[in-house]
């Protein structure tokens, strides 16, 4: 089809536009960067947000409520002047999907001569204040401030729309974050491309809004990170600090630099300047000053560029040069990176090695080091990778993860350290290291010695077969630890094992990982038992299958009003069909949270006949002051006594008359409870590990 006039001159344009900037970046930033930019404008459309945005239908203007409080938690600042239309979109927004959080909502009037002087009055909620006037961005922000109540200060650029979620996304990242000081909202276009992750500042003080154009989930662009600077459309920091530093420098004005500025004097604080993707803002970039730097309010921007790095000069000294592409090696260079391989992203409320991950993962995050999380399967986790990704790991997965080689071909020499997490993902991946990566310490976490649990389960089954598995299982997991610098295993007894099996090789300790949760419900308040544990796992299987059998009836004989909670997700039908025979049994299957059933039940079982490792089942109940019946296998290297932290037998008479003792007995309950807790504390805690966690990773 023939093109029109029209297009005709779109394109003329658009090349024209393109190649003077294009002239104007070679100058200023060097060819490597230029390219970039060319690159990133003239590439195809990048893939929508894998969550749908959010923008407010155009309608007529008719009075409606925004959220407000009187005590609020958050004050939320807009300074206007004029553009009522993106003024009314941006509270629409909030009104359409309000914060859970107490705040309060203050448009403050830098002079508009438009309708906002009509309308904002109408709009139920509102803090409507209207300076006396016109003093420019800086003095309205710094203005609307003075005037705000909450804890937390929100700036908000009139020309955005929030998203659902961000200022909860916002808030939970100073909960989080201990020396949180400034965090920042990823900006995106109304398209849905990604405007700004974070601002780079180079060395000349001229900055880079990092992603630009791109994927708003690049994995690049999609987690927590420390920046130079956040925008001044949406960030949100303590109202103490702000007054501390005295708001916006007023030398700045009318506006540009002065957030740049604000970031560099958080950080100058001792506190960290952050972005959080997880707060997600549409900002229609330019609506009051527009983009050209050669007149209008927007010249002040390359005024105030020298401005900034005269002011700034010994911090930019060690910032990138000007022509340097950002990335995340640049951007990363000198802290300590940490690549974990795994199948999938841990899912902590599954079992209890996702949540031994997971607390790995924010010890080495405590430790300084930034962490990069690729799951083998490619596969983009949910809720569970979005999780990581507010913590500020830094997840891999398609469509951006084409394959694991490709990918380390191209990031493998950033690492200081790679842990691969289970013997088969070592066993593929130790090549494409040793070839990519030669530099990093590699790491191998067994989880569990996968041989030990087989050989176990083959001998309980009495099933040849599976022993000859189990003896393969074993030549492949040491043949890994053999190539690996570092094996962590989870257990005392399997170091033992290996101790034996494998003296040459070179072990670590860092076993399940829990935080104490407290005493809980205490013994009257507390009622029937609970097992929790996937049934994917052929050891909780088994177990299950022997307590509803053999045990429980013995249990009920003598306690007929007591009742058994399986939680847990992958109950095969034949142990439906067993539970729905034996009275007392409630099958729950996964459970979103299982504390009520830690602080609620009165004893936990771990039945299990065969296995490996360290039973998470059992810390977690222990960590909230739950005591536990286990058999010796259960029980196995966890630094637990029998009779004094905890009550063992093997058979099912001697586990039912355990149960049934200890179900009766408040006295022997409360010492169990205690002695529980007190081994969580010594043994399995974060910090417990934390001496560990230095050797194998920072060391």
């Amino acid at each position: 089809m023939a093109m029109s006039l029209a297009e005709i001159r779109y394109l003329i344009n658009r090349l024209t536009g393109l190649a003077r900037r294009s002239l104007a970046s070679l100058r200023t930033r060097g060819w490597r960067a230029t390219w970039q930019r060319i690159r990133v404008h003239s590439q195809r459309a990048v893939p929508a947000p894998r969550k749908p945005l959010y923008l407010p239908p155009a309608q007529p203007f008719a009075p409606f409520t925004v959220p407000t409080s009187d005590t609020p938690d958050v004050s939320i600042v807009i300074p206007v002047y004029n553009h009522v239309d993106h003024t009314l979109a941006c509270l629409r927004a909030l009104a359409a999907h309000p914060p859970s959080v107490p705040c309060e909502i203050l448009v403050v009037d830098d002079g508009s001569s438009d309708a906002t002087v009509q309308w904002m009055p109408q709009i139920s909620g509102l803090r409507y204040e209207v300076r006396e006037r016109n003093g420019g961005f800086i003095e309205a922000c710094n203005d609307g401030v003075s005037r705000t109540r909450g804890r937390y200060v929100v700036l908000l650029n009139n020309d955005t729309v929030p998203q659902p979620g961000w200022l909860e996304a916002l808030l939970d990242t100073f909960a989080t974050v201990a020396d949180a000081g400034l965090v920042g909202s990823q900006l995106l276009y109304p398209d849905g491309r990604l405007q700004e992750s974070g601002g780079v500042i180079f060395a000349d003080g001229s900055g880079w809004s990092y992603g630009r154009f791109e994927a708003a989930d690049d994995p690049r662009f999609a987690s927590l990170r420390d920046v130079d600077y956040c925008s001044g459309a949406a960030l949100m920091l303590p109202r103490a600090l702000w007054r501390q530093l005295g708001g916006f420098d007023t030398r700045y004005k009318p506006a540009y630099y002065e957030d740049t500025d604000l970031a560099f004097r958080v950080r100058a604080q001792g506190l960290r300047v952050l972005v959080q993707p997880a707060s997600r803002v549409i900002h229609d970039e330019g609506t009051s000053n527009g983009t050209d730097t050669g007149s209008g309010v927007k010249a002040y921007q390359v005024r105030n560029q020298g401005v900034f790095a005269a002011r700034w000069a010994a911090e930019l000294a060690s910032h990138p040069k000007v022509g340097e592409v950002p990335s995340p090696a640049l951007l990363l260079r000198g802290r300590r990176q940490v690549l974990i391989l795994d199948e999938e992203v841990p899912r902590p409320e599954r079992d209890s090695g996702s949540l031994r991950q997971v607390n790995l993962i924010r010890l080495l995050l405590q430790g300084g080091a930034h962490v990069v999380f690729v799951p083998t399967r490619r596969e983009h986790g949910g809720t569970a990778t979005e999780a990581l990704q507010r913590m500020g790991v830094e997840v891999w997965y398609t469509p951006f993860l084409d394959g694991v080689a490709g990918w380390l071909r191209s990031h493998g020499t950033r690492f200081n350290v790679v842990m691969m997490v289970r013997h088969h993902v070592a066993n593929e991946c130790l090549p494409l290291l040793k070839r990519y990566a030669p530099q990093a310490r590699t790491v191998f976490d067994t989880v569990d010695l996968h041989y030990l649990r087989e050989r176990r389960g083959a001998e309980v089954a009495g099933d040849a077969g599976l022993l000859r598995n189990a003896e393969r299982t074993r030549a492949s997991e040491l043949a890994v630890m053999d190539r690996c610098d570092i094996t962590v295993l989870v257990s005392a007894a399997e170091r033992e094992q290996l101790q034996a099996d494998a003296p040459q090789v070179r072990v670590e300790l860092i076993s399940n990982l829990h935080e104490v949760a407290g005493a809980g419900a205490p013994f009257a308040q507390r009622h029937d038992l609970v097992f929790v544990g996937g049934f994917r796992h052929p050891p909780n299987l088994d177990a299950m299958e022997w307590f509803i059998g053999d045990v429980f009836p013995r249990i009920r004989g003598a306690l007929p009003q007591v009742r058994l909670h399986c939680i847990g997700a992958g109950a095969p039908d034949t142990l439906h069909a067993l539970a729905a025979n034996q009275p007392g049994v409630v099958m729950h299957g996964f459970v979103e949270d299982i504390v009520p059933y830690m602080d609620g039940a009165r004893i936990a079982i771990a039945p299990l006949r065969f296995g490996a490792g360290v039973k998470g089942k059992i810390n977690l109940s222990m960590a909230h002051g739950q005591p536990v019946v286990g058999t010796t296998c259960a029980v196995e290297g966890m630094h637990l006594r029998a009779g004094q932290d905890v009550l063992v037998a093997d058979d099912a008479t001697g586990f039912a008359d355990a149960v049934v003792r200890l179900y009766q007995d408040p006295v022997l309950w409360q010492q169990l409870a205690a002695a529980g807790l007190a081994n969580v504390a010594e043994h399995f805690s974060l910090d417990a590990a934390s001496a560990t966690v230095q050797r194998v990773f920072f060391d």
